[in-house]
């Protein structure tokens, strides 16, 4: 017995550890190949930077208007989260503690949208911004963000929610307290590790969409960081120098972001599980 438990555990070990080298060996290969010039690139792929060649991530950040495309990313990505949390924390209140009866029915409907992808709503979206007018404009991006983040956030709220005691409320209530005062200064304080997990996994998602803002924008003043970085491994430039660089530029925040919140992560689903 004792030697299969070894065994499994020696055999998680070596997974975990595939995993992290898998992980970790790509990353270190590009940010080295970011401070390195196009020439060497191609002759030796593999090879460290014979010097720290910087000019790469100067180019890039010049050349590609990264500049812009970062400032957008940061817009849509904060203010499509703020709201895709605000709206599912209170619609997670509403559907746990009012008791309507149609909740039941308002909570399918969002459960249904966990199946609706971005893939097979996007030709007809373009369409409706279209004549909406709504194509090429942040608001048209922002509102995709939050919609397509709902339904998943709305059943992490709804989950966590639940499993506050009612008894809490109802005190409230008897004290005079109204519907918007208890979820404001109940429910929210109650709810900070959900929503802070909610916040990150959101914000994070945000930040790395593509397909979206490439289909329903087509001005360079509007476009996102991932969009801008596509654009070097097109037809604007065929030097790997900047396409590492801008690689770097658009990855290595987004990583130093998680590495910061990783524990409000764990702290989140764990509470959520004891919740409920």
């Amino acid at each position: 017995m004792k030697k299969t438990i070894t065994l499994g555990k020696g055999l998680s070990y070596l997974l975990m550890i595939t995993f992290t080298l898998l992980t970790i060996i790509p990353l270190t290969w590009m940010i080295l190949s970011a401070f390195k010039p196009h020439a060497l690139i191609v002759r030796h792929p593999l090879s460290p930077p014979v010097s720290w060649y910087i000019e790469n991530f100067t180019l890039a950040w010049t050349q590609g208007h990264l500049g812009i495309y970062f400032i957008n990313s940061t817009i849509y990505s904060l203010v499509a989260t703020f709201f895709t949390v605000l709206f599912a924390m209170s619609s997670g209140y509403a559907l746990s503690k009012f008791h309507y009866k149609s909740s039941r029915f308002v909570s399918l409907l969002y459960t249904l949208g966990l199946l609706i992808t971005v893939h097979s709503v996007i030709v007809p979206l373009f369409i409706m911004e279209t004549k909406l007018g709504l194509s090429n404009t942040r608001l048209g991006v922002i509102l995709p963000y939050i919609a397509f983040g709902l339904p998943f956030q709305v059943f992490l709220a709804t989950t966590y929610i639940k499993g506050i005691p009612d008894a809490m409320q109802e005190s409230a209530i008897i004290d005079g307290a109204d519907f918007i005062q208890i979820f404001l200064r109940i429910i929210i304080p109650v709810a900070t590790p959900i929503i802070s997990t909610m916040f990150i996994y959101t914000f994070l998602g945000n930040w790395n969409e593509f397909i979206l803002v490439l289909t329903l924008t087509s001005d360079l003043t509007v476009r996102s960081l991932p969009v801008g970085i596509n654009s070097f491994a097109g037809g604007m430039s065929r030097d790997y120098g900047l396409q590492f660089a801008a690689l770097v530029i658009g990855t290595v925040p987004m990583i130093i972001f998680y590495l910061i919140f990783k524990d409000k992560i764990a702290q989140g689903f764990a509470a959520g599980a004891l919740k409920e």
